[in-house]
């Protein structure tokens, strides 16, 4: 099985994308985002941390991580947006290669990881992930779907944008761009080209030869040792 990852910027409709591959191809996409909310529940090992790091002000009554307080926080003060993602991306990634593994082991050609922060976060989950999609979008249309998704105003709006690696770069890093400017059919089409591709590709057959020619060596390697065992 083989990776893609799929990212863009905030608002720029990537969760749309991942519906259409789930929902309409019936590919598996393993969604960060999920898992950002998981790995920090009560009890958690980034709960624990971000509690020491952060102080209790950013928790609610039952426990629970204020979201919107810490990112008041982190969207204002770049070292704490770091200390968070140190504290959090470890976990995630742990929680999305399982999710990977047991989709492997179900057979599936490859799966869609959704990655809002794939450039942004320094690591080696690059070298693994073997296609790329970036969802885009005008500038312009990306504030004003995020103003009206997260109603904060136009000041936080922009700090989350420019948290973020700029659109025109990471569509340069992508081998597939889907503009998301115009109507949900147009996405609509543009998600169904690039399924058609990564459909054809036949690079997870090259990694099942591989992998089963790796374990055949390993038996024989096995049966040579036995029998050298039993000659003695």
């Amino acid at each position: 099985m083989f990776i893609v990852a799929l990212t863009g910027g905030i608002s720029t409709g990537k969760s749309t994308v991942a519906r259409l591959l789930q929902n309409e191809h019936g590919i598996p996409v393993v969604d960060a985002d999920f898992y950002a909310r998981k790995v920090v529940e009560p009890g958690k090992k980034a709960w624990y941390k971000i509690r020491s790091s952060f102080g209790d002000e950013v928790f609610k009554s039952d426990d629970q991580i204020d979201r919107e307080k810490l990112g008041h926080i982190v969207f204002r003060d770049t070292s704490k947006r770091r200390c968070l993602n140190q504290i959090t991306h470890p976990e995630i990634m742990k929680e999305m290669l399982w999710m990977v593994c047991k989709y492997a082991l179900k057979g599936y050609p490859f799966v869609v990881m959704d990655l809002p922060l794939l450039f942004e976060i320094k690591g080696d989950l690059l070298r693994f992930v073997h296609k790329i999609i970036v969802v885009t979008c005008e500038p312009d249309i990306q504030l004003k779907r995020l103003i009206d998704r997260d109603l904060k105003g136009v000041e936080l709006a922009k700090m989350k944008i420019s948290a973020q690696m700029p659109l025109e770069e990471k569509a340069r890093l992508a081998n597939f761009v889907i503009d998301n400017n115009g109507s949900f059919e147009e996405t609509r089409e543009q998600v169904n080209q690039v399924v058609a591709v990564l459909k054809s590709d036949k690079f997870h057959l090259k990694i099942r030869i591989f992998l089963s020619l790796v374990s055949v060596c390993l038996m024989l390697l096995m049966i040579f040792l036995i029998y050298l065992g039993c000659a003695r």
